[in-house]
């Protein structure tokens, strides 16, 4: 992974040095190995470096005979057959973002239509004083821009954007009262005024630091259900299976895998088992001595199993005091995911050994993991529901504003993912990978590993992958007497890896951010309820009233979800807002 950033005037007047060297200073956590910059006309560019490919000689802005020059955060997959595709067009360097270029004067904004893999691209042709923002997808990568009155501005993170001086963190409370509603926030618009998400698959056009069209690229196809045999759909699986995570391998650095013990990260453990010679290098957290499941045991047998190497890796009560503040200062497009504490714990220790980490988001969404899923294909009669009918402070007494408006965003997702042909599921499918996968799970991947320097991959994210899954009959996805998610997965696992038991009841991976609030929430309520952030959206004797509920309480349910959810958001805003740097564990950085 890498950091890319850059400025387009409006009046073709050149972008001033100091801003580009903020944005640099912003960025350099996601390339700790380099920088590069690119100034020409109106227009500059920075690029930090995490190298992972073509040690030497990968160093960007790339360019191209013709004069255009390219940085970019991402990996291209098909980097062979691009290069057989462009014939003997003269290249640097054997990097696998430079066909970009190559593409794009072949093809123009259609270039990334050719690409396979994660990506952000910022790409630059002088002739047409043309600037193109690229992200992949799924949005794997991420990308955003303000339009201010000078200018454009786009960066791989918020922080970088506002380094520059040229925005102002304000609120956009609309969003915030949806992150606290959903726990991540949707659409284009982000929690900062201002600043927004170039969306996954899309490409703009930017001339004089003007948005003048925007391109979308759909992750998922557009076809309808392909039939299947059993067999035959567990013989595609296999092969795309391999082939995806062969391709995700590609490093010259050491890589390994967080094994969680599921379904998803014990499908590609058995895939690396296959695929390498030497033992996969594994990590798992837990969680000693709390009601939640700890999988370090299943895992361990599982890593035993195959012959991995495998690291465990304790996730404590104190390490959630000590960690979250600075995990808030990392995260600034906010998802208050409680797996985002052991994420960041995982990547700091694997950072030691590793580069490069393969994690198995995306299983969910493409093979039906999810139990939502179950209830939007049963009728209403039945116990049916859509997709998040209710918010995670419904109820609490808790918001000044509690309309149902946090919805809209869902709304709007259903409507722009709803094609003909779609079955009930998949429509629920396509909707969670509109926007819960890139602004919640994805995006905790990617600011927990690079925080350490560590670059994340995603298999299971991959448009040969999706192409087969997503077109799977519903049969295949949910099946069995209980309905179980992911059953062409779990029936691959079973014949790969038995071991694994993936028909077996299994309790969901969670985290015991609950039991750890509710032993300190009396001196929390008074401490979150007076925060700047919380103060603005919510009532504070309800906070208090809801915290100290929690109290000497085994079961937290939504209430302890809840509480989590104010927290996390009351250290964001000191963060992110008030720019307040973490000063000491959650008690001192709230005092």
């Amino acid at each position: 992974m890498c950091g890319i950033g850059g400025f387009m005037t409006r009046d073709g007047g050149t972008p001033p040095a100091r801003m580009l060297v903020e944005m640099l200073r912003a960025l350099g956590h996601r390339g700790p190995d380099g920088e590069g910059r690119y100034l020409a006309g109106g227009l500059g560019m920075v690029h930090t470096r995490l190298a992972i490919i073509d040690l030497e000689t990968g160093d960007q802005p790339f360019y191209e005979p013709e004069g255009a020059a390219l940085v970019a955060n991402g990996e291209i997959y098909n980097y062979l057959e691009l290069r057989e595709s462009l014939g003997d067009a003269p290249m640097q360097s054997k990097s696998d973002c430079e066909p970009a270029l190559f593409l794009y004067r072949k093809f123009g904004v259609s270039y990334v239509d050719k690409l396979r893999g994660m990506y952000a691209i910022a790409l630059y042709d002088p002739r047409e004083d043309r600037l193109l923002l690229s992200r992949d997808p799924f949005g794997i990568k991420p990308l955003y821009y303000a339009e201010i009155e000078h200018g454009l501005l786009f960066a791989s993170e918020p922080t970088a954007l506002i380094a520059t001086g040229l925005i102002t963190p304000v609120m956009h409370l609309d969003a915030a009262d949806e992150l606290l509603q959903l726990q991540f926030t949707t659409g284009r618009d982000t929690v900062f005024e201002g600043i927004k998400r170039v969306l996954p698959g899309e490409t703009l056009e930017v001339v004089r630091g003007r948005i003048v069209n925007r391109h979308r690229r759909r992750a998922l196809p557009q076809t309808g259900i392909r039939e299947w045999d059993e067999a035959g759909a567990l013989a595609e699986l296999d092969r795309v299976l391999l082939e995806s995570v062969e391709i995700h391998q590609r490093a010259d650095v050491p890589y390994g895998l967080f094994l969680s013990g599921g379904i998803d990260s014990s499908v590609l453990l058995a895939c690396m088992a296959k695929l390498n010679e030497q033992p996969v290098m594994a990590f798992t957290a837990g969680f000693s001595g709390t009601g939640v499941q700890d999988e370090r045991a299943h895992a361990r047998m599982l890593a035993k199993h195959v012959g991995a190497s495998h690291v465990e890796v304790e996730v404590g009560e104190e390490d959630f005091w000590t960690l979250l503040p600075k995990i808030a200062s990392f995260v600034d497009d906010p998802t208050a995911d409680y797996a985002i504490v052991p994420t960041y714990k995982l990547a700091a220790e694997a950072a030691k050994e590793l580069k490069v980490v393969l994690c198995g988001e995306g299983g969910d969404e493409l093979f039906a993991g999810y139990g939502r899923y179950r209830s939007v294909l049963r009728p209403l009669w039945l116990g049916g529901r859509t997709m998040r009918p209710r918010g995670f402070m419904d109820g609490m007494g808790v918001l000044r504003d509690e309309s149902p408006n946090w919805r809209d965003g869902i709304v709007a997702a259903e409507s722009r993912t709803s094609t003909t042909g779609q079955t009930r599921l998949q429509r629920a499918q396509a909707v969670d990978c509109e926007d819960w996968l890139p602004n919640d799970l994805l995006i905790k991947i990617d600011r927990c590993l690079m925080a350490h320097g560590l670059e994340g991959r995603t298999p299971l994210l991959d448009p040969e992958v999706a192409r087969f899954a997503y077109t799977l009959p519903d049969r295949f996805k949910i099946s069995g007497p209980r309905g179980r998610g992911k059953y062409l997965l779990r029936r691959w696992l079973q014949l790969n890896l038995p071991g694994a038991e993936p028909f077996a009841p299994k309790r969901g991976f969670t985290v015991p951010v609950g039991e750890w609030i509710s032993a300190r929430a009396d001196r929390l309520a008074p401490l979150v309820a007076a925060q700047p952030g919380i103060v603005e959206l919510c009532k504070p004797e309800g906070v208090i009233a809801l915290f100290r509920s929690l109290s000497g309480r085994r079961q937290r349910g939504r209430e302890g979800r809840a509480a989590w959810m104010l927290l996390f958001y009351a250290l964001w805003h000191q963060a992110h807002i008030v720019q307040s740097r973490p000063a000491g564990d959650v008690f001192d950085s709230l005092a």
